[in-house]
């Protein structure tokens, strides 16, 4: 998998800060990032990287000391790039919840909205106005989906005037 934009890396590192600021004030888990390994299958072993991942202290307890993920953490975060296909972020949604992730997020940075998965059929989708919650796994926790995105510019923006310059 090719390395992300910089849309892409803003905006991760703008959840990334956000959950861990929620964190560090209630020590509840941990936020992991930088696509980390999560184990799907074994015999033979599949792996899904992950944008940002929650892992509460409970389910930490239970994972190995190292290497990837042996448990399945309770919130993913998935931001699109402008390559990824629709079925490969179904098939993601499919492995998440097949391990028992309790919550997928998954960020789109060119309508800046947030569709929210309790299931693979389960969605709800927050925009600009809208508030983010992770109830009961991160109680009060409260993301302005706006300020997710920031003011980096959508993603479709940047394309646009890369063009324009180049001409």
């Amino acid at each position: 998998m090719p390395p992300t934009g910089w849309p892409h890396a803003s905006i991760e590192a703008r959840m990334t800060s956000k959950l861990q600021q929620y964190v560090d004030a209630n020590p509840v888990g941990v936020v992991l990032t930088g696509e980390v390994g999560i184990i799907i299958r074994r015999d033979p072993d599949t792996l899904r990287g992950a944008d940002l991942a929650f892992v509460s202290q409970n389910r930490l307890a239970r994972a190995s000391p190292s290497g990837y993920l042996d448990v399945a953490p309770e919130l993913v975060v998935e931001i699109i790039s402008p390559n990824d296909r629709w079925t490969e972020i179904t098939a993601k949604l499919d492995d998440y919840f097949s391990i028992g992730v309790e919550l997928v997020w998954i960020l789109d940075p060119r309508r800046r909205r947030v569709s929210c998965y309790r299931s693979p059929t389960e969605l709800e989708l927050r925009g600009a106005g809208d508030t983010l919650t992770a109830e009961p796994m991160l109680p009060g926790l409260r993301l302005s989906v706006a300020d997710l995105f920031g003011k980096a510019p959508e993603v479709s923006s940047v394309a646009a005037r890369s063009v324009e310059t180049a001409m």
